[in-house]
């Protein structure tokens, strides 16, 4: 069935390519969060294993809504972990600790990553695609990141 929703095909495509990276992006660092919270050793072990469950139960959230605006575009989402590696900017973590503050280090980065790959595509989705929607949609997603990031760097106060 024909995707008819005032954007050509060619910028649907475009936006759903970044978007691609964007869901392979949230996907890698949904499963670096499960990592954090199976692994997590420590004095605070309890308080933050449960932190990192809120973190991985928002990240789930973010990472299917990512998904469905691509088939709102009109296209289909990756779901291969194959596919997701070769979109992804994230890279595997180290194993170098897994106390509260090395994970909290990590999650954060990543975090940091994403708001800085999704502030680039926010101006270019709405005035070069004129896609608003998308643009509204990562801006609303890129806020999320940075309350996440927030939380995370006042751990390492």
């Amino acid at each position: 069935m024909k995707t008819t929703i005032g954007i050509s095909p060619e910028n649907r495509e475009v936006v759903a390519h970044q978007l691609a990276i964007l869901l392979a992006d949230e996907f890698v660092l949904y499963t670096k969060t499960l990592n954090a919270h199976w692994n997590l050793e420590g004095i605070d072990f309890h308080s933050v294993h449960r932190y990192f469950e809120e973190l991985y139960t928002q990240s789930a959230d973010m990472v299917d809504d990512v998904a469905e605006r691509i088939r709102q575009l009109g296209h289909y989402a990756p779901a291969t972990l194959k596919n997701f590696l070769q979109l992804t900017h994230l890279t595997e973590q180290d194993e170098d600790g897994n106390d509260s503050r090395s994970l909290i280090r990590k999650l954060l980065a990543d975090h940091e990553s994403l708001i800085e790959f999704i502030r680039g595509t926010i101006n270019e989705f709405q005035e070069a695609h004129h896609d608003a929607g998308t643009s509204d949609f990562v801006t609303g997603l890129m806020e999320k990141h940075e309350k996440i990031a927030w939380m995370l760097r006042s751990h390492l106060r």
